[in-house]
């Protein structure tokens, strides 16, 4: 039998990498499915049967229990349910970066957080002074947000071998996003109804403390306050999308402990000598505990967050009739206009320059993860805004001025995907040595072992703080 290949890599070290490469794949994956559902949008809406796209998505559905209900469209059911699972997934991807992720060495946090809110308030401003003086001006919430999936995808298109860069991105994106829901819950809410949002908090107060429930109780009970949760806010006039967002912070990650570990490999031997069905519920269970919710929950609402939701939402929302001399009034319409030049020119620049102040002595003399050439290139293909940005832009636009905001953003698309592919060439053409100096002046990755030291267990010596273990088993 011949032997592997070396990679120049230990197990531990591969296994690491894992859950992003595995994250960056689905996010990947499905900007292609993403796009081909927005290229449906535009399609139907032009086509001979466009008048069938508003009446499908303005379809009334009912929920009713006796005199209590919800009615509402199939978009607005897309918009403000199914997309509660997409920013539910944000939630918890924010949640493990933290608990996990680049961002628990609470140093690093500061860049990406400063590099977030730079690249959300510079494209806000440039939108506001398109807009100066016109009512449109109220819309700037929707050139804030950079589309992950887009972002991803088109960084996988033309560098595949720019993980950190990715990683950096994924980190920008978390806080990005989060930005994005605290507007959309506080400037683009209706008339505040007091008593169901307080019932909301109370509710919020009680998935607080599910997470010192057992398992079992838990995952019985948090449905149910979720959904609580999500119809509170409904009728309190939040939008209720911003459910998913709080749920999703406050369920932690954590590394499988040992002793869990070996608790389910004890009860999955148990189970190969006693294969019955009482055996088999509870080596799954232990096997399942081991991992942390937050994980769980990532794993089994990506591949439906990815492919289906977000999908359906551009579907019912990327739709604009392009005819009627669309184009030629948004190539002067201040909307669209803010929106492209925010966007494709006020993301760069406000994420590298609030990188930059960071990185100042006065600051903290805080150091970049990937070197400045990259982090431009970073900020240029976060110019592309579509998911959160159609979703404010339909919240505080309607009509002609939605279809031409509509346009600006299916722009960004473009403009920054061609300005990353002119990035990434130049970056390329740069000499070696002016690279490598660059890369030099960088953090380095943070790696971890995939079994912590335990003091009480294992025999250590020399230094417990030492840059490098070295772990020897033995038999």
């Amino acid at each position: 039998m011949a032997a592997e290949p070396l990679t120049g890599r230990t197990a531990w070290a591969r296994n690491l990498a894992a859950p992003v490469r595995s994250f960056l794949g689905t996010q990947t994956g499905s900007a292609t499915v993403l796009l081909a559902a927005t290229v449906a949008a535009l399609l139907w809406a032009n086509s001979p049967f466009s008048d069938s796209y508003e009446s499908v998505w303005q379809t009334k559905l009912s929920i009713e229990l006796g005199d209590m209900g919800i009615s509402l469209d199939l978009r607005h059911w897309l918009n403000q349910g199914l997309m509660t699972f997409f920013f539910l997934v944000v939630g918890l991807e924010a949640k493990r970066e933290l608990d996990l992720g680049e961002l628990r060495e609470r140093r690093r946090v500061a860049i990406p957080v400063a590099a977030a809110i730079g690249g959300a308030a510079v494209p806000a401003l440039i939108f506001v002074l398109f807009n100066l003086g016109d009512g449109s001006a109220q819309a700037w919430g929707a050139a804030m947000s950079t589309d992950t999936a887009f972002a991803l995808g088109v960084l996988a298109l033309l560098n595949p071998e720019a993980i950190r860069l990715r990683v950096f991105l994924l980190s920008f994106a978390v806080v990005d996003d989060l930005l994005a829901l605290v507007v959309i819950a506080t400037v683009y809410s209706d008339d505040l109804a007091l008593t169901p949002l307080a019932i909301a908090i109370g509710l919020f107060g009680v998935a607080i403390s599910l997470r010192f429930t057992p398992d079992f109780v838990r995952r019985k009970v948090a449905v149910f306050v979720g959904v609580g949760i999500w119809i509170a806010l409904l009728e309190s006039g939040i939008d209720p999308v911003i459910s998913g967002l709080a749920i999703g912070l406050i369920v932690s990650a954590y590394p499988p402990a040992r002793s869990d570990l070996e608790r389910a490999s004890a009860i999955a031997r148990s189970f190969r000598e006693q294969p019955t069905p009482e055996m088999a519920r509870s080596a799954q269970l232990s096997v399942q505990s081991a991992i942390s919710l937050n994980e769980r929950l990532q794993f089994r609402l990506h591949p439906w967050t990815s492919y289906v939701i977000v999908p359906l939402f551009a579907l019912a929302n990327a739709g604009v009739d392009l005819g009627d001399g669309l184009l030629s009034d948004a190539a002067t319409s201040p909307i669209t206009l803010g929106i492209v030049v925010g966007y494709v020119v006020g993301k760069p620049l406000g994420v590298v320059g609030a990188s930059w102040l960071m990185t100042r002595w006065r600051l903290g003399s805080r150091r970049l993860t990937i070197s400045w050439p990259v982090l431009t290139a970073g900020g240029v293909v976060s110019g592309i805004g579509f998911t959160v940005s159609l979703l404010v832009a339909t919240i505080a636009l309607d009509g002609r001025q939605l279809d031409e905001a509509k346009v600006g953003v299916l722009a960004t698309v473009v403009l920054a995907t061609l300005g990353t592919a002119l990035a990434i060439r130049i970056i390329r053409a740069l000499p070696d040595e002016l690279r490598a100096r660059q890369i030099s002046s960088t953090e380095e990755a943070l790696l971890d072992l995939a079994d912590d030291i335990d003091p009480e267990r294992d025999h250590v010596r020399g230094d417990p703080d030492a840059p490098v273990t070295l772990v020897e088993y033995g038999d």
